[in-house]
C-alpha cells in the first residue's frame, strides 16, 4: 500500500475537522499530527529519550529555576 503524500494527509486532516472548526483548530491538528510523525520516526530510528533521562532533565531544570 503506497504511503499518502503530505498534501493528502493535510487534506484528510482538515476534512475530518468539524464544520465549525477554526483556522487555529486546523493548525493545532496539523502540528499535532506532525509531532506524532516525528516521534514515530524517532522511535523507528532508536533516537528516543528514555524516561530516566527525561526525569533527570526535568529535575535539573527545576533546580536551576529554584536557584534563580
Amino acid at each position: 500500500m503506497p504511503q499518502a503524500t503530505t498534501k493528502a494527509k493535510i487534506v484528510r486532516a482538515v476534512e475530518e475537522l468539524p464544520e465549525n472548526a477554526t483556522i487555529e483548530d486546523a493548525i493545532e491538528r496539523l502540528v499535532f499530527l506532525h509531532k506524532v510523525e516525528v516521534g514515530l520516526k524517532q522511535a523507528q530510528e532508536g533516537t528516543t529519550v528514555s524516561l530516566d533521562d527525561v526525569e533527570a532533565r526535568l529535575k535539573r531544570r527545576r533546580q536551576s529555576k529554584q536557584a534563580e
